[in-house]
């Protein structure tokens, strides 16, 4: 469900009125999903396609070493793309499971 995810997730995104700008960026130090704007807000998603595990299971797909890892290709992102070193920063994840899309704002924090 990767891709499909994903284009959920973007989905669902555009149609709270966000802008994806970026998808499936790739850096030594990892991947992130989705980027996009909100606002002036630059938001990195972290989407998660489970079937076998439910919402409440989120922290072990999240957990601390795969924060440190999209906030080290977030700045790695910047890096490239300076144009964008002004704009407030959010790191969200979107859930997706059969039966729903859950959108978490903010879902973990990190000085970038």
């Amino acid at each position: 469900m990767g891709r499909e995810g994903e284009n959920k997730a973007a989905a669902a995104l555009e149609q709270a009125g966000m802008s994806i700008i970026a998808r499936n960026i790739r850096f030594n130090s990892g991947e992130i999903d989705l980027v996009a704007l909100d606002g002036e807000t630059m938001v990195f998603v972290e989407v998660k396609s489970w079937t076998a595990y439910g919402f409440e299971d989120l922290r072990f797909g999240i957990n601390p070493k795969k924060q440190r890892r999209i906030i080290e290709t977030a700045k790695n992102f910047l890096s490239s793309h300076r144009e964008y070193n002004c704009m407030a920063l959010r790191f969200d994840v979107v859930f997706i499971s059969p039966e729903t899309t859950t959108h978490l704002t903010a879902a973990f924090t990190e000085e970038v």
